[in-house]
């Protein structure tokens, strides 16, 4: 069985740091400098919650998704830490462990 709990729980715990910091991105006074981080946290959030389904249903096209996943926590996370704030922060560090347990799952299915 692929079931990897680690791994769905660090893909949910990504997801959902991105939805909060694109949330609070959007209530940052100087909304127009966010604007490249909000739509990275919501295009991480969404490759997580997709690369979590395929991964629990086992999918052939999992292994797919997962190197995609990687390449957009990692970008995620190189402009999130670009701004002090501290979800942008929280958010980084979660890209950051995410990519990190994809990377791990991702040789070990190699």
């Amino acid at each position: 069985m692929s079931y990897n709990k680690e791994l769905i729980q660090k893909l949910a715990i990504c997801a959902a740091a991105c939805e909060n910091c694109m949330d609070a991105c959007l209530s940052e006074d100087d909304i127009s400098m966010m604007v490249p981080c909000i739509r990275l946290d919501r295009d991480c959030a969404k490759i997580c919650q997709l690369t979590a389904s395929f991964i629990s249903a086992n999918s052939q096209h999992a292994l797919h998704v997962l190197k995609e996943c990687i390449e957009i926590c990692g970008q995620c996370a190189d402009e999130c830490e670009k701004h002090e704030h501290e979800h942008c922060q929280q958010c980084a560090e979660a890209c950051k462990a995410c990519a990190e347990a994809c990377r791990g799952y991702l040789v070990s299915k190699s």
